[in-house]
């Protein structure tokens, strides 16, 4: 089950929630029973290694420079 962040719009209590992806029943904040919206947050993204274009992508024994070369000619 993923985990929600939100907000109560009246105390600005800020809380967790565990929810299924089909439950639509309301959330109300625990502390003042108040109405909620969800906080959206960016997922942090963390790229390890020298480089993933470099070692996925790129073919063994050639260089960009050589590829573009026979590619335009």
């Amino acid at each position: 089950m993923p985990l929600y962040e939100y907000q109560c719009l009246d105390c600005t209590t800020k809380f967790e929630l565990r929810r299924c992806f089909d439950d639509k029943s309301a959330v109300t904040c625990p502390r003042c029973q108040g109405k909620v919206r969800r906080i959206i947050s960016p997922v942090p993204v963390i790229f390890q290694g020298p480089g993933f274009y470099v070692t996925d992508n790129r073919k063994n024994g050639s260089s960009p420079e050589s590829t573009e070369k026979t590619a335009c000619s």
